[in-house]
C-alpha cells in the first residue's frame, strides 16, 4: 500500500455511449477513491479531456493546434469539476487546482498548497494540464507526481490490464508484461505514455502502475498494490 498516489484518468473513461459524462462511472470512481482515502492513502488526480477534444483533432477541425490544445485544457477543467462534484456528493473533501488561473471556479495550482491539502486528507484534482500547448496530460501526471512527491502514478486504462507487446484487442496472442523499465518502454516504443512523460518519470524515479479501470474495484486494488497490472520503473 502506498502513502501518496497520483491517479491518471482519461476523459474518455468518464463518458457514456450517449453523452459526455456517465453518472454511473462518476459515482463508481468516486466511491472507489473514497475507500482509498479511508485506507489512509493521499490521492491526487490528473484527468484528461478526450471526451471533449484532443490535440490530434486540429487537422480535422481546421483549427490551429495551439487553439485545440487550449480547448482540451478547458475540457480537463470541466472533467475535474465533475470529479470534484461526484466526490463531494459522497462526503470526500476535494479541491480542484488549475494550471490556468480561473479563480471563480478553482484554486490556482500551487504545489505547496496541493501537498497541504493532501496531508489534511483532501483529494486534489489537477485541471488544465500543464497550462501549455503541446504537452499531454500524461506529461502533466508525470510533472505533478514529481512536484508533490507521489509514491506512484496509477494509470487507469480502459479495457487493458497492463502493457502488452502488441495491441491485445487486435492480437489475441499479445503478451502482457509484469514489469518493464522506462528504457525498455522507450526503446520498444510501447504505447504506455508519451516519450516526454516517460523520460520525466524515469529521471525522477517515479513508478508507474498500468491497470484496467473497467474491472470492479480496480482503483482500490491498484492503490493497495493488488491489481493485475504492469509495473514500470527506472530499474526492474
Amino acid at each position: 500500500m502506498y502513502k501518496r498516489v497520483l491517479l491518471k484518468l482519461s476523459g474518455e473513461a468518464l463518458a457514456s455511449d450517449s453523452g459526455i459524462f456517465s453518472r454511473e462511472v462518476l459515482e463508481d470512481v468516486a466511491a472507489q477513491i473514497k475507500t482509498v482515502v479511508e485506507d489512509g492513502i493521499e490521492v491526487a488526480i490528473v484527468v484528461g479531456g478526450g471526451n471533449f477534444v484532443r490535440g490530434r483533432m486540429a487537422d480535422e477541425l481546421g483549427i490551429d493546434r495551439t487553439q485545440v490544445d487550449s480547448m482540451g485544457m478547458l475540457g480537463t477543467v470541466i472533467n475535474a469539476l465533475a470529479i470534484q462534484g461526484a466526490l463531494e456528493a459522497q462526503g470526500v473533501p476535494t479541491r480542484v487546482q488549475t494550471a490556468i488561473d480561473m479563480i471563480k471556479v478553482a484554486e490556482p495550482y500551487i504545489p505547496r498548497r496541493a501537498v497541504r491539502h493532501l496531508e489534511k486528507g483532501r483529494v486534489v484534482v489537477f485541471g488544465a494540464g500543464t497550462g501549455s500547448a503541446f504537452f499531454s496530460t500524461d506529461t502533466t501526471a508525470a510533472l505533478r507526481a514529481s512536484e508533490i512527491k507521489a509514491d506512484v502514478i496509477l494509470m487507469a486504462k480502459n479495457g487493458v490490464d497492463g502493457v502488452y507487446d502488441s495491441d491485445p484487442r487486435v492480437n489475441p496472442n499479445a503478451k502482457r508484461y509484469e514489469s518493464l523499465s522506462y528504457k525498455e518502454v522507450l526503446q520498444q516504443e510501447l504505447a504506455v505514455m508519451d516519450s516526454t512523460a516517460t523520460s520525466m518519470c524515469m529521471d525522477n524515479d517515479i513508478d508507474l502502475i498500468v491497470f484496467n479501470m473497467n474491472e470492479k474495484n480496480n482503483i482500490i486494488k491498484a492503490a493497495r498494490g493488488e491489481a493485475t497490472a504492469t509495473r514500470v520503473a527506472r530499474e526492474v
